[in-house]
C-alpha cells in the first residue's frame, strides 16, 4: 500500500475560517448584500494581497476596459431589507385579484400535495441543483425524471419521451421542426387544426415564418390532402372541449408520409384512448395540472413523446438507464451528442434546458396519486363537467358537442354579457367568440362552483337543476389500456413512505446546500430564501395567464419594475420578459433583428457572424431564424480576430444581418476591442446580438447598451438569482435598443401589430411567477449591492486562478493579466504527465464533495471555473485545495508512486458500497479514497453509483422505469 499524504504549500491556509464563524466585518452591516456576498472585508483584503493589487477598485480598473466602464452609479431604488422587500412585494401582490378561473386553454387550477410543496418546490435540496451532466451526483433527480418519462410514455401510449420541454406551445413548435426534419416527402406545408389552443397557433406562426414553412390553418375534417404536407398538429380534446376521432385523418396523413402530432391534455388520457393507440407519431402537452400552480403562465413542464425510431431527433434531454463500472444500474442523460455544442448549426433545436423542477413535481404527483388516484380525479372532473352541461341545457342553452372531457362550449347570443356578469361574481369564463362561452373544470371544482355558474347563465336568478351526470363521450373513445403500472406509482401512497422516498432521492444529489458548484458560464450563485418565499404566494401562483388585465395590477407593477430595473442595468430602451429560457431569449433576440431588417426592406440580410468560441445554442438559434452562419476566428488569446471579422463583414456586407458575441468572452476575458467589434458590424449594416450568459461580470460596471450591443438576452437563472432547479426553470428576457422596441414579442392574443415578431412562448410573460425572485434580488441588493457583487465575483475568480496557477496554467487572461468572473484551467498537461483525463478530475472532485466545473468547454481538455460572489474564502480555498491535491495525485502516477490504472483518479468516484463491501484490492487506503481532505471527515457527500458507462447506455437505450427490470 502507498500512503498519499500530501503536504501542499498553501499560502492562504492560515486565512481559513470556519463556516460558523461570526462576521466581524461586512460590506454593509445587516444589509441583504452582506448576506448574499460570501466574503468579509478581511477576506477581501487577504485575496487582494494574494493578487498583488491595492484595492478592489484597482482590480476592476485592471480588468474592465476603461472605454466601456460605467462611470456612475446605477439609478435604482435604495436597497431594502428582507423584511421590507417581502412587505413591499406583498402589497404589490395584493393588487392581483384571484378569481375562480374556468378559462382552460391548457391551463388549470390544481392541488399541489403539501408533502410535494414543502419537500420539493420549497426545498433548496431540489431547487438549487444543476443540470445532471455529472450523473453520478444526480441520481435522485434522474430517477424522478425517469418516473416522469415513464408517466408520459404510459399515458400517451408512445414509446419514448424526453424529460420535459418549456411549455405546450413551444413543444408543439419543436414537434413541427422535428417533423420537418424527419419527413421524407419534401413538402414544406404544415397543417394546424383550428381547434388547437390559440397561443399554440401563435407560437407556431412565429416559429414557421423564418424557416419558410407554409402554415395551413383549417378544419381537420374538411382538409382534402390535395396539397402535400410534411406534418400536422391536432388538439385532443380540442380547445373548445370537443373530443374528435382523428384516426381517419391520421391514416390519410400517413399515406402522404406526413408526421402527425397530437397535443393532448395529460389528465384526459386517464379516460381517453391515448394518441399512440390511434396512430399519432408525436404527442405533446403540458403537465401543469399535475400539481404545478398556474403562476400566470409558468413555469410548467411540457411533455414530448414519440416513436423510438425518432429517438435521435427528439429535442431536449432524455434520461436513460445505463450501468456503472461495477455493473450497478445507473441513470444518465442519454444520446448527449445531440447537444448543440456538438452539432452547432446542424442542430435541429436550440433547446439546451428543460423544466426539471416542474417535471419532478408532476412526476411525484403521479407517484402520490397512482393510477387509481389519477383516474379518480379525471372521473370526478368529467362527471362534474357532464353535470354542468346538463344543467346549462336545462336553462335553455345549447352545448356545442356531446363528446367532451372537462370543457364545454356554450352557444349564447349574450356571451359578452355572461362573461361580464361572471366577473362581478369573481369568476372568469372564456369568451370563445361573440356567440360562445367556454367553461373548463378542474380538480379544485366543487358542486357549489356549478351552482354559481348556473346562476350566472340564469341571470343571477334562483334556479333548481334536476340533472344528474353521466359519461358523455363515445365508448369507442374510452381508454382500455393500463397506465402507471410500475411499482414506483403504487407503493408510496402514505405520506410517511412518500416523505422518505423524496428524501432518499434528495440526498443522492449534490446541490448548493451541500457545497459550491463552480460551473463556468452557468453562474450557480445563492438563491436566497427570502427571494423564494413569494413564489408560492396564492396572489402570484393561482392566476390564469389569460385573465383580464384589470385582475393583474400587481403583476403589471412587478413587470414594470423589472423592465425599468433591467433596462437601467443593461442600458436598453425596451425589455421583453416573455422568453422562458436562455435559448428562447437567443431566438427572440435574433427574430427581432430579422424582423427589423425585413420591415426596413432588407429581408435579404441573412448572414450571422458567430465566433468559433461561441456556445452551441448560438448557431442553432441563428439557423432556426433562417440565417446562415459564418464562423469568425479567434486568436491565440481567445479574442475575436478583428482582421478576420473585418474581412468577413466586408465580404458579406450586402447580406450581413448580425453578429452574436458573448461578453465577457466565452474564454472568461473582457475583450478590450468590444466597441470596435460592434462598430465594424454596424458599419456593414448588421446588428449586434450579445449573449448575456456572462452578465454577472457586468452589472454595475458596464452596460451592453452603452458599448454597442443592439440586443442582449439575460439569464435570470444566472445573474439574477432564479435557481437552476436541476436543469430548469429558467428565464431569458431580452433587452433591445430603441430602434428595435416595436418588434418585441406580443403580450396579447388580440394584438394586431404586424411589426411584432409574435409569441415566442405560450404565456404572455413566460414563467411569470418566478420573476418575483429577480424582483426580490434587485430590490434587496440595490445599486451598490449589485455592483459590489460583480466586483466580488471578479475578485473570487482571479483569486482562485492565482491559487491554482502554480500547478495549472490559466488558459486566457486579459491584457493586465487578470480574468473576468470565470477562468479556464488547462488540464491537458495532466494527460501528458500521467494519462489523467479531464473526466478523471471531474469524478475525483466528487470524492471531495464538489460538483465539477464546466468540463471541456469551450476548450477540450479544460475546466471553466466560476465561483460567483456568494462563496466565502474558506469555500474557495477548499475547492482549490481539492484541485491541488488532484494535481499531486497525478504527479504520484507520473513518478510511479502509484499504479497508472488502479489509482484514486481512475477509480473515482468512490461509493460507500465499494469501500465497505468485499475485499479492498486498491493500492491506496480507503481513507485516501473517501476522505481525501480534512473537511470530508466533518461532512461527506456519498455518491450512490460509481463511474457510469455512458456508451453502454446509448447502445442500449432504456428511458422508462419498466425497462429497468432488465438491469436489476
Amino acid at each position: 500500500m502507498v500512503n498519499l499524504d500530501f503536504n501542499i504549500d498553501r499560502k492562504t491556509k492560515n486565512n481559513y475560517k470556519d463556516n460558523n464563524s461570526v462576521k466581524t466585518e461586512s460590506l454593509a452591516t445587516h444589509s441583504f448584500a452582506a448576506r448574499h456576498i460570501g466574503v468579509e472585508e478581511t477576506e477581501i483584503n487577504n485575496m487582494l494581497s494574494v493578487l498583488g493589487v491595492s484595492s478592489l477598485d484597482d482590480l476592476i480598473e485592471k480588468t474592465v476596459p476603461p472605454a466601456i466602464k460605467l462611470n456612475r452609479d446605477l439609478k435604482l431604488p435604495s436597497a431594502l431589507t428582507e423584511a421590507e422587500a417581502l412587505s413591499k412585494l406583498k402589497a404589490i401582490a395584493s393588487n392581483n385579484q384571484v378569481y375562480r378561473s374556468f378559462i382552460g386553454m391548457g391551463y388549470h387550477n390544481c392541488l399541489t400535495p403539501p408533502v410535494i410543496l414543502r419537500n420539493i418546490l420549497e426545498n433548496p435540496g431540489w431547487y438549487t441543483a444543476y443540470t445532471p451532466y455529472q450523473a453520478e451526483i444526480a441520481q435522485g433527480r434522474l430517477e424522478a425524471l425517469l418516473n416522469y418519462q415513464t408517466m408520459v410514455i404510459e399515458l400517451t401510449g408512445l414509446e419514448i419521451a424526453n424529460s420535459s420541454l418549456l411549455d405546450e406551445g413551444t413543444a408543439a413548435a419543436e414537434a413541427m421542426s422535428m417533423s420537418y426534419g424527419v419527413c421524407k416527402n419534401k413538402a414544406n406545408a404544415f397543417f394546424v387544426d383550428r381547434g388547437c389552443h390559440p397561443q399554440t397557433i401563435e407560437v407556431i406562426k412565429t416559429r414557421a415564418n423564418p424557416l419558410g414553412i407554409e402554415l395551413i390553418i383549417g378544419d381537420f375534417a374538411e382538409f382534402e390532402f390535395n396539397k402535400p404536407i410534411f406534418g400536422a398538429l391536432l388538439q385532443y380534446p380540442a380547445t373548445d372541449g370537443t373530443i374528435y376521432d382523428y384516426s381517419e385523418f391520421i391514416t390519410k396523413a400517413h399515406q402522404g408520409k406526413a408526421i402527425v402530432t397530437v397535443a393532448a391534455d395529460i389528465l384526459s388520457l386517464a379516460l381517453l384512448t391515448p394518441p399512440g393507440e390511434f396512430g399519432a407519431d408525436i404527442a405533446v402537452g403540458s403537465t401543469q395540472r399535475f400539481g404545478v400552480p398556474l403562476g400566470y403562465g409558468g413555469p410548467h413542464a411540457a411533455y414530448f413523446a414519440t416513436k423510438e425510431k425518432y429517438k435521435r431527433q427528439v429535442p431536449g434531454r432524455i434520461v436513460g438507464v445505463s450501468k456503472d463500472v461495477n455493473g450497478k444500474p445507473a441513470l444518465r442523460l442519454a444520446l448527449q451528442t445531440r447537444e448543440q455544442h456538438i452539432r452547432r448549426e446542424k442542430a435541429t433545436s436550440n433547446i439546451c434546458t428543460a423544466q426539471v423542477l416542474l417535471a419532478v413535481i408532476a412526476s411525484m404527483y403521479a407517484v402520490y396519486h397512482g393510477a387509481a388516484g389519477i383516474k379518480e380525479i379525471a372521473t370526478k372532473v368529467h362527471q362534474l363537467t357532464a353535470k354542468l352541461a346538463a344543467g346549462i341545457k336545462e336553462l335553455g342553452y345549447a352545448i356545442a358537442s356531446d363528446n367532451f372531457f372537462d370543457t364545454i362550449k356554450v352557444s349564447a347570443t349574450n356571451a359578452v354579457e355572461i362573461i361580464d356578469l361572471a366577473a362581478t361574481e369573481g369568476i372568469n369564463l372564456r369568451l370563445i367568440d361573440s356567440g360562445a362561452v367556454g367553461i373548463s373544470l378542474d380538480e379544485t371544482t366543487t358542486e357549489q362552483d356549478l351552482v354559481d355558474i348556473w346562476r350566472i347563465f340564469a341571470g343571477k336568478h334562483d334556479i333548481k337543476i334536476s340533472c344528474g351526470s353521466e359519461w358523455t363521450f363515445a365508448s369507442t373513445m374510452q381508454r382500455t389500456s393500463k397506465y402507471l403500472s410500475d411499482p414506483v406509482f403504487n407503493q408510496y401512497h402514505s405520506e410517511t413512505e412518500l416523505l422518505r422516498y423524496l428524501h432518499k432521492l434528495e440526498v443522492k444529489d449534490l446541490a448548493l446546500n451541500t457545497s459550491m458548484i463552480p460551473l463556468g458560464s452557468c453562474t450557480m450563485k445563492l438563491n436566497a430564501t427570502a427571494e423564494m418565499i413569494p413564489v408560492t404566494w396564492a396572489e402570484f401562483g393561482n392566476i390564469h395567464p389569460f385573465v383580464p388585465l384589470g385582475q393583474i395590477k400587481g403583476y403589471q407593477q412587478l413587470f414594470t419594475d423589472l423592465e425599468n430595473w433591467l433596462g437601467e442595468i443593461t442600458g436598453f430602451a425596451g425589455i421583453s420578459l416573455q422568453p422562458n429560457a436562455g435559448s428562447q431569449g437567443e431566438y427572440a433576440g435574433l427574430q427581432v433583428i430579422r424582423q427589423y431588417h425585413s420591415k426596413n426592406n432588407e429581408a435579404h440580410r441573412n448572414i450571422c457572424l458567430i465566433p468559433e468560441s461561441a456556445h452551441g445554442t448560438n448557431p442553432a438559434s441563428a439557423v432556426m431564424c433562417g440565417m446562415k452562419v459564418v464562423v469568425v476566428k479567434c486568436d491565440s488569446e481567445g479574442n475575436i480576430d478583428l482582421q478576420d471579422l473585418q474581412a468577413k463583414a466586408t465580404k458579406h456586407q450586402d447580406n450581413l444581418a448580425a453578429i452574436m458575441v458573448t461578453y465577457p468572452s466565452t474564454h472568461g476575458v473582457f475583450e478590450a476591442e468590444i466597441k470596435d467589434i460592434c462598430a465594424i458590424v454596424h458599419s456593414h449594416g448588421g446588428q449586434v446580438y450579445m449573449d448575456g450568459a456572462n452578465m454577472n461580470a457586468q452589472v454595475g460596471l458596464c452596460r451592453p447598451g452603452d458599448f454597442g450591443a443592439d440586443v442582449c438576452h439575460l439569464n435570470l437563472h444566472k445573474t439574477f438569482c432564479i435557481p437552476h432547479g436541476g436543469g430548469g426553470p429558467g428565464m431569458g428576457p431580452i433587452g433591445v435598443a430603441s430602434h428595435l422596441v416595436p418588434y418585441l414579442p406580443k403580450t396579447s392574443l388580440d394584438s394586431k401589430d404586424d411589426r411584432s415578431i409574435g409569441f415566442i412562448s405560450a404565456a404572455p410573460y413566460g414563467s411569470a411567477s418566478i420573476l418575483v425572485i429577480s424582483w426580490m434580488y434587485i430590490a434587496m441588493m440595490g445599486a451598490k449591492g449589485l455592483t459590489d457583487a460583480t466586483k466580488i465575483a471578479i475578485l473570487n475568480a482571479n483569486y482562485m486562478a492565482k491559487r491554482l496557477e502554480p500547478s495549472y496554467s490559466v488558459l486566457f487572461k486579459g491584457g493586465s493579466g487578470f480574468v473576468a468572473h470565470e477562468c479556464i484551467i488547462d488540464l491537458r498537461p495532466l494527460k501528458k504527465l500521467a494519462q489523467v483525463e479531464v473526466d478523471d478530475v471531474a469524478k475525483r472532485l466528487i470524492d471531495f464533495g464538489y460538483h465539477a466545473p464546466t468540463v471541456s468547454w469551450p476548450v477540450i481538455g479544460t475546466v471553466m471555473i466560476e465561483p460567483t460572489e456568494s462563496e466565502s474564502q474558506a469555500e474557495l480555498d477548499r475547492f482549490c485545495d481539492a484541485m491541488l491535491t488532484i494535481y499531486e495525485e497525478a504527479n504520484a502516477i507520473a513518478d510511479g508512486t502509484i499504479d497508472a490504472e488502479n489509482n484514486p483518479l481512475k477509480n473515482a468516484p468512490h461509493t460507500a458500497e465499494s469501500l465497505l463491501c468485499g475485499d479492498w484490492d486498491k493500492p491506496y487506503t480507503r481513507e485516501q479514497a473517501a476522505y481525501p481532505a480534512p473537511w470530508t471527515k466533518e461532512h461527506k457527500f456519498w455518491p450512490v453509483v460509481s463511474r457510469i458507462d455512458n456508451a453502454y447506455g446509448d447502445r442500449n437505450l432504456v428511458c422508462s422505469c419498466e425497462g429497468m427490470e432488465a438491469y436489476k
